[in-house]
């Protein structure tokens, strides 16, 4: 680590090993549930448990990808990150917030959840990977917003590479996409259409962009292998 500022990396990675052993915790019980059809029923429904287990995919994913950009971007950019508090401050409110719509998804009945969270001022729930609530989808944006401040500041002020050019470039996209998760006409056809740029654009598209640049980074750490080849082909 080249620069104190990398470790404000380390309780995204903490949070992204804890919701991914939560994911496969509910991966279990559905597995069970397949096999003994009332486990944990009336507690945990299946569709719930499935719920979860996806959210708690996307979550932690997602936590993983800040992690390592906020590791990244300094060595990158050659200069510490433009302000770690408000990366701390963010990783909070991202903790609390998904913690909390977990939670709402398996204490509440999703019509109160739905009612009580702004679902009946703009419907955003119900579409799978998409069940968040309004609020939690705002939280989310607020976050991403404040994250690509972060670290476009960062990069701003230091060296521009290939690698932090591509990562940034799929971080924006993902935030940008995101946002047609607040868009749910009662067309299902158009319904399938804008729920495809968000789940789609994020998993064969941005999300292909964010891991390449991780992918080269780690492989100059790994191989030593020239930085003007890895640069190159990424």
């Amino acid at each position: 680590m080249q620069y104190s500022s990398q470790s404000v990396a380390k309780p995204y990675f903490i949070a992204a090993i804890g919701l991914f052993t939560g994911q496969v915790l509910f991966g279990l019980i559905m597995g069970l549930q397949y096999v003994i059809g009332d486990f944990l029923f009336p507690a945990i429904p299946f569709n719930v448990a499935r719920m979860v287990h996806t959210n708690l995919l996307i979550v932690w994913l997602l936590f993983g990808f800040m992690g390592a950009a906020y590791y990244m971007i300094p060595e990158e950019a050659e200069t510490e990150l433009y302000s770690p508090k408000l990366a701390l401050l963010m990783f909070w409110v991202f903790l609390v917030a998904g913690a909390a719509t977990i939670l709402g998804y398996l204490l509440v009945p999703y019509a109160t959840l739905a009612k009580f969270t702004g679902n009946d001022i703009l419907e955003t729930m119900g579409r799978e990977f998409l069940e968040q609530p309004l609020l939690t989808k705002i939280g989310i944006v607020v976050v991403a917003l404040v994250f690509l401040f972060n670290l476009t500041m960062t990069m701003l002020k230091g060296r521009k590479t290939s690698i932090s050019i591509v990562l940034m470039l799929g971080l924006w996209g993902l935030a940008v996409f995101f946002l047609f998760s607040f868009y749910n006409p009662h067309n299902l056809v158009l319904d399938k259409y804008f729920w495809w740029w968000v789940v789609h654009l994020w998993v064969e598209g941005v999300w292909e962009l964010i891991l390449g640049a991780l992918l080269a980074f780690v492989l100059i750490k790994v191989t030593g292998v020239d930085r003007e080849v890895i640069e190159k082909w990424l």
